[in-house]
């Protein structure tokens, strides 16, 4: 299979410059990094795509069992940078890709050399002394509301995931890409997400890493980013301005500086 029409890939920016690899969230695209990926294009070869299922990957290339969990996700990634032949990359994953990220980067500590994650929640259920959010029947009554009516769901919650009430074209913006995905897929992903646990790999990661941490986050809250932060050795946690859970939409200017001062900071 072509990987790279498979995730709807696509390189800019300068080829001798060190790779920088966005990806987005649940029901988004590549798109999403719209106003922030191309700022790295003078210094860096930078690197968007679709999962599959979503945007303009190849829908028929999705298989229930590869993506049954965050595995088949990691997969598609360490495809698309070994395609590439990328090495010591930046990964910035939003929401659940930066747990993407993660268990990329463990896997493959010579393909990703340092870690962007925004907006991360290794888990997003409540457990004894861990607070991720939600209850486990907040979580169950998310999943079957998504299961009846999908777009109805897409219509009442991408606003809130979205946050910034004051600028209700960015809700609609979310909810138009949860709106464009398949329903089927999209629900399986958000299964794959909403129930996963992270939290065992957080240790295990050595590349340098950025926990961005945005204001009344809904979906991943300051306990989590701080968690986050905790159990990634040597990481920089910074606490954004920007409101809701998608900065680089609703503030990508300073997405883009706090990504820029950290990449600046990695050893050359």
């Amino acid at each position: 299979m072509d990987i790279c029409r498979r995730n709807n890939v696509v390189v800019t920016g300068r080829e001798d410059g060190r790779p920088i690899v966005f990806a987005h969230g649940f029901g988004c695209d590549q798109t999403m990094w719209r106003f922030v990926a191309p700022r790295f294009a003078d210094t860096h070869r930078v690197v968007t795509f679709d999962f599959v299922g979503f945007g303009g990957a190849d829908i028929s290339a999705h298989d229930p069992d590869r993506y049954a969990s965050l595995d088949g996700y990691t997969l598609d990634v360490l495809e698309i940078l070994e395609e590439l032949d990328l090495n010591d990359a930046i990964f910035v994953g939003h929401s659940v890709a930066a747990m993407i990220g993660v268990l990329a980067a463990i896997r493959a500590p010579d393909r990703i050399g340092a870690l962007v994650l925004v907006g991360p929640s290794p888990r997003y259920i409540d457990d004894d002394g861990y607070v991720g959010g939600f209850s486990a029947e907040d979580i169950d009554g998310l999943l079957a509301s998504l299961e009846s009516n999908y777009l109805g769901w897409s219509g009442a919650m991408a606003p809130v995931i979205m946050g910034n009430p004051d600028r209700p074209e960015l809700g609609e913006e979310l909810t138009n890409s949860f709106c464009r995905t398949d329903p089927a897929i999209a629900r399986n992903f958000a299964r794959v997400t909403f129930l996963s646990d992270s939290r065992g790999d957080l240790p295990r990661v050595s590349a340098p890493t950025l926990v961005l941490q945005c204001s009344d986050d809904v979906i991943a809250q300051d306990a989590v980013g701080a968690y986050v932060h905790e159990h990634i050795a040597g990481s920089t946690l910074v606490h954004l301005d920007a409101v809701g859970h998608c900065p680089h939409l609703s503030s990508p200017d300073e997405t883009a500086a706090a990504i820029r001062d950290f990449v600046s900071a990695l050893p050359q």
